[in-house]
């Protein structure tokens, strides 16, 4: 279980193995998710509709708009800004797991609430998201400007882009969106770690005894299915973070669409949780072995 529960005498996992547990997590999901998170970001900033019927539309769906990209800008840029993408999800997982674990074990031992409830894990999952977002935000706005330009690309490098977005637009870029990226982040995380462990519970109980053997593929599916709930719900806030990022970005083609959204969403919470949960129980496996004579 992600977060806190009395009645499991805890994983014997330290805070450390947690914290490296979320990054390794985010790491290998940033990896596999890339491309789609390419795609997705192209299709929310397009101005025109994503419709085949609009002649200014460059983009009007996942498959066309993966060949035009291949075609025009080669395989490296469905990549294109990973190296702070990677930043980002390394640090983003270990501030936000360790966050988690460490709240709910707060609220269990300082207040009457069970940490285990939908609400405390919704309340503690936005918090965590929070500190995650002010630790790696500069990180995210880099990320969105890399993965947002087009052809001629106006940043070659990392260290180009930070000279020229605080030359010319000042130290405060790196924060442009950061208040509705917590006021979006704070729900979207909320809903994902609460709706996580409620679909595990419901999984248990309508999964026949031998079903509930495949622990990695239930961790799988009520990541997934969190993912595209939490989306779903929280989707319009997302969108005004992102035009707020890319304002006064105009070099970059500004480019909508909801279903690759869902379809990130998906993958990326479910393998984030389905890593998360196995290494955490790996380093379990591991402290309980070296402590065996």
């Amino acid at each position: 279980m992600v977060g806190y529960d009395p009645r499991a005498d805890g994983r014997n996992v330290s805070n450390f193995e947690v914290a490296v547990a979320g990054s390794v997590s985010g790491l290998v999901t940033r990896a596999l998710i890339s491309p789609l998170d390419v795609i997705k970001i192209r299709f929310q900033l397009q101005i025109e509709r994503l419709s085949r019927s609009d002649p200014n539309a460059k983009y009007h769906g996942i498959l066309q708009a993966g060949r035009q990209i291949l075609q025009e800008e080669g395989p490296t840029a469905f990549w294109k800004g990973h190296i702070p993408a990677q930043l980002l999800s390394i640090g983003y997982g270990a501030v936000q797991f360790l966050s988690f674990e460490m709240l709910t074990e707060l609220v269990h031992r300082a207040s009457v609430y069970d940490a285990r409830d939908f609400s405390v894990h919704f309340v503690c999952g936005g918090l965590s998201a929070c500190a995650a977002t002010l630790a790696v935000h500069p990180v995210d706005v880099l990320r969105t400007r890399f993965a947002a330009q087009g052809e001629p690309k106006v940043y070659k490098t990392l260290r180009d882009a930070v000279a020229t977005m605080y030359r010319t637009e000042g130290p405060l870029v790196f924060y442009k969106g950061l208040n509705p990226t917590l006021i979006a982040i704070f729900p979207y995380a909320g809903f994902q770690f609460s709706f996580y462990n409620s679909l595990k519970h419901m999984y248990e109980w309508a999964m026949p005894a031998e079903g509930k053997k495949n622990g990695n593929l239930k961790n799988l599916l009520c990541g997934s299915g969190a993912g595209v709930i939490s989306k779903t719900l929280t989707y319009p806030l997302d969108l005004f973070k992102k035009r707020l990022q890319v304002g006064g970005f105009e070099q970059a083609r500004v480019t909508f669409g909801l279903s690759p959204s869902l379809l990130k969403a998906a993958l990326s919470t479910g393998l984030v949780f389905f890593w998360y949960e196995f290494f955490c129980n790996l380093f379990h496996r591991m402290r309980t072995a070296n402590s065996q004579p």
